[in-house]
């Protein structure tokens, strides 16, 4: 048996790095997942490999209500109520100084991480099986202030004030809510943000935040896996409306 034998899991941001080392290791622990992303050829080339009867796909845009509502309705309807709920959608936005900052990056950067996850949670969390699990992907960003990435940090920040209002308001029925704040990790998101970090700074940001984290190192999208996995099942059951830092010690 595995630890997540016949549930049903929910990811979104299921094309990217973090989303599919996520998505596989549910499959691995026994669950039946939908894969969600706003890009058709994302999740195509992401559902290469897996196993097709107990992986669906659903393309949705996590800042649209009808999406999401969509989404929802097509997990239940295809796989049954929801054990999991992985929101994990993201984008990374821009690196500038507060008077130059583009307001309509900042927009939407929020509505993708904030509004998103509000979305998920709000549609979600009702079609969810009592005792299931909610994970919210934020990031050590949400946990300390560094200069220009005004949009990132401060969504990434917001969605832990979700994840704690959610967590008391799902306590009742035993659904846990929590999120987790991965450091630096081996990805393509993580290098455009770097390169954008690198040209504003002037040294190798890959570099420097490998200095700054005491493992001396970024972390691999399966290590992050790892982690969520253990906030999805039953090894945290007592653990709920809190922030699970996986980041090499960068934040210690």
């Amino acid at each position: 048996m595995g630890l997540l034998t016949d549930k049903v899991c929910l990811v979104t941001g299921g094309g990217g790095s973090i989303g599919l080392a996520s998505a596989r290791r549910f499959l691995d622990e026994g669950a039946r997942v939908m894969l969600s992303d706003w890009s058709a050829e994302a999740l195509a080339r992401a559902t290469v490999g897996l196993p097709a009867d107990r992986i669906a796909t659903f393309v949705a845009d996590v800042r649209e209500s009808a999406d999401v509502r969509a989404l929802i309705e097509a997990t239940v309807s295809q796989l049954g109520p929801i054990d999991v709920l992985f929101s994990n959608a993201g984008n990374a936005g821009a690196i500038a100084p507060l008077e130059h900052y583009p307001e309509h990056v900042f927009d939407d950067v929020y509505r993708v991480h904030v509004r998103g996850a509000l979305l998920v949670l709000k549609y979600g969390i009702p079609r969810m099986n009592d005792g299931g699990s909610v994970v919210i992907t934020s990031s050590v960003a949400g946990l300390r202030g560094d200069p220009g990435a005004y949009a990132y940090i401060t969504a990434k920040h917001a969605q832990i004030g979700i994840m704690r209002c959610a967590a008391k308001e799902s306590a009742p029925r035993r659904i846990r809510v929590n999120t987790i704040h991965p450091g630096p990790t081996q990805n393509e998101f993580q290098s455009a943000l770097e390169s954008q970090l690198t040209a504003v700074i002037g040294r190798d940001a890959t570099e420097l935040f490998d200095q700054m984290t005491p493992l001396g190192r970024h972390a691999h999208p399966d290590e992050i896996a790892s982690s969520v996995l253990y906030l999805a099942s039953s090894q945290s059951a007592h653990v709920t409306g809190t922030q699970l830092v996986v980041d090499g010690g960068m934040q210690s």
